[in-house]
């Protein structure tokens, strides 16, 4: 089943179960797959729903970051509530060290010796792990590996 169709069978049980706060947080979600659907023009592949949920996710971890700034923990509980839900339809992300492996390889495959070539690897490493690690943690790792 496709993210996009177990996001809708999610929907359902949430609003069978009463469950609120999960119901609004997968409601979102369909929206933003909607948008991007509408924006592509075409039918969302596994790959563009999981672009959609990082993104979606990375709002969120912004979100609770500047509610905690302001000492908002109610609305922290409820953007972390919501992170978990979005979390659960991602793949498991890469440890660092699976990260670390693929980073070595790309930086060998394009000849990087310097952290200005970081978008070579970057070119290299991003389709690989397919929303498995965010672009700062590559970024990070990289300019390590490179400057070490």
């Amino acid at each position: 089943m496709s993210l996009y169709k177990t996001i809708e069978v999610n929907i359902i049980k949430a609003l069978k179960a009463g469950e609120k706060e999960k119901l609004t947080v997968l409601r979102g979600l369909k929206s933003e797959l909607k948008y991007k659907q509408i924006e592509l023009g075409k039918e969302l592949t596994d790959d563009d729903c999981i672009a959609v949920f990082n993104s979606a996710l990375k709002k969120r971890n912004d979100s609770i970051e500047q509610f905690g700034n302001a000492g908002r923990n109610d609305l922290v509980e409820a953007e972390q509530f919501g992170a978990e839900i979005i979390k659960a339809y991602l793949p498991e992300p890469l440890s660092d060290d699976e990260l670390t492996s693929f980073i070595k390889d790309a930086i060998a495959e394009s000849g990087a010796d310097s952290p200005q070539k970081i978008g070579l690897i970057m070119k290299i490493v991003i389709p690989k792990v397919k929303g498995r690690a965010d672009g700062k943690r590559i970024k990070d790792i990289s300019i390590k590996l490179l400057t070490s």
